[in-house]
């Protein structure tokens, strides 16, 4: 680990264990042995496929555990065979008809990988890899919404000095604004939920000929989404050149770049307030903030959760733009930057770990969002000028942004304006009772609409 070149196999490995399941070199050839195994099942359940005999329960099973029992180490003899061959699909091919030598099966042994391209396979073992690693990468998201929903809720009317431009205005609270963020993040949870992964299995470039030479009366659309849709839990996509056009990976790619640049957001706010000291951050024995300034204790964990953002999204960027660009029927320039859909969900899955980690580490300063919002009184002349204008008063807005504007303004002075104004008394009560604390609409039900 220490020489690895990329710090997702080196300095952060042990953060994505489960994405090397889903998408490593192994990964993909576990992937093709499944699809070219749920092909020839297919083939052979065909009955007008007739050389391609219908196979005893034990020959099912026999096909069955070549992919239950694909190790690296059987991996290991793939990769032997690629070295030969120079061609990576070719080399499972081979793999898959030496496993069958000396058995039952050996008599349909050419009709493993029957009038495939080698993008028939490659489609569906790069979809089942996404499909993998969506369920890796999913459950991360969705506790990461569940917590700030968490904390939402905890602080749903805990009031706050709300900032646009950077400058105070109408007060918020922690709560409510947190759940601005659950919505959002909510919203493209859906998106990637609804995005088709797609599949296609229908030859050099895409119109079956092959297969129609050999059999014309099979139905291969039909068989050929029995395997995509039935066997692998895809979606089967006819419309095709040699490739799969890749769209449903560009807007699923675009999705998660969503995701990854709200968390950013959030990841910035609470980095923000944690300088504005609204939160402090639980102290962890044995850390170290600064190696000069012993009294510090960073955001380390949103920043990395930000900088790792930032390279999931530049991945996912390029795949989304490259991917559906091909060249007439295909060319070959999809093929390496395939190899590299686990580097996005990598970087995105040590940004959520960042994220959860900051999230778990935080405590509410309640005494400096107080503190802060007694401080601004000036916020309060949004509501007075508003009930002037309820009242028919001349120019309300005016005589409030002579009154406050780079002033220094204290509730005193507050009051004292809105018990010199021609207002019922009932309204003028109200807001001499106002403070800017309990300025907060109806932030907290905001909230509890999560």
């Amino acid at each position: 680990m220490i020489t690895a070149i990329s710090p997702i196999d080196g300095r952060y490995a042990s953060k994505v264990t489960p994405l090397t399941e889903c998408f490593s070199e192994y990964a993909l050839m576990r992937n093709r042995v499944k699809v070219e195994v749920m092909w020839l099942l297919e083939l052979c359940a065909e009955k007008d496929i007739v050389e391609c005999r219908s196979l005893s329960d034990e020959e099912q099973q026999l096909l069955l555990s070549m992919i239950d029992d694909f190790t690296p180490e059987r991996a290991e003899k793939v990769k032997a065979l690629e070295r030969v061959t120079n061609h990576d699909v070719k080399a499972v091919e081979y793999y898959l008809k030496e496993q069958i030598t000396g058995t039952t099966l050996e008599d349909i042994s050419e009709f493993i990988h029957f009038s495939c391209t080698s993008e028939d396979i490659n489609n569906l073992s790069h979809a089942l890899m996404l499909k993998d690693g969506l369920a890796a990468l999913v459950p991360l998201q969705q506790e990461i919404v569940d917590e700030v929903a968490r904390l939402a809720h905890e602080f749903r009317a805990v009031p706050m000095l709300a900032r646009t431009h950077g400058q105070t205005a109408s007060p918020t609270t922690i709560g409510k604004e947190l759940a601005v963020f659950v919505a959002r993040l909510k919203k493209q949870s859906q998106c990637i939920a609804a995005v088709e992964i797609l599949g296609k299995l229908n030859g050099a470039v895409g119109n079956f000929n092959a297969h129609v030479s050999a059999y014309p009366d099979v139905d291969w659309p039909a068989l050929a989404k029995r395997v995509i849709e039935g066997s692998l839990g895809l979606t089967q996509n006819l419309f095709t050149t040699q490739i799969e056009p890749h769209d449903y990976m560009a807007e699923l790619f675009d999705a998660l770049c969503r995701w990854n640049t709200i968390l950013t957001d959030l990841d910035r706010d609470i980095w923000t307030y944690i300088s504005m000291a609204y939160f402090g951050q639980k102290t962890i024995k044995g850390e170290i903030g600064s190696s000069t300034m012993p009294h510090k204790v960073n955001p380390i964990d949103f920043e990395n959760s930000e900088g790792n953002c930032g390279l999931a999204n530049a991945m996912f960027g390029h795949l989304s733009s490259k991917l559906p660009i091909s060249r007439l029927q295909r060319d070959l320039t999809d093929s390496t930057v395939l190899r590299n859909m686990g580097v996005g969900f990598g970087y995105s899955m040590i940004a959520y770990h960042s994220t959860l980690k900051g999230l778990s580490k935080l405590k509410l300063n309640e005494e400096k969002l107080a503190h802060d919002l007694d401080q601004a009184w000036e916020v309060l002349a949004e509501p007075i000028q508003t009930v002037m204008r309820k009242a028919g008063i001349e120019n309300p807005y005016e005589k409030l942004k002579e009154l406050t504007r780079g002033q220094k303004i204290t509730s005193e002075i507050i009051r004292e304006f809105v018990e010199g104004l021609e207002l019922p008394e009932e309204d003028k009560k109200r807001l001499k009772e106002l403070t800017p604390g309990g300025y907060i609409g109806i932030a907290p039900e905001i909230a509890d609409l999560l």
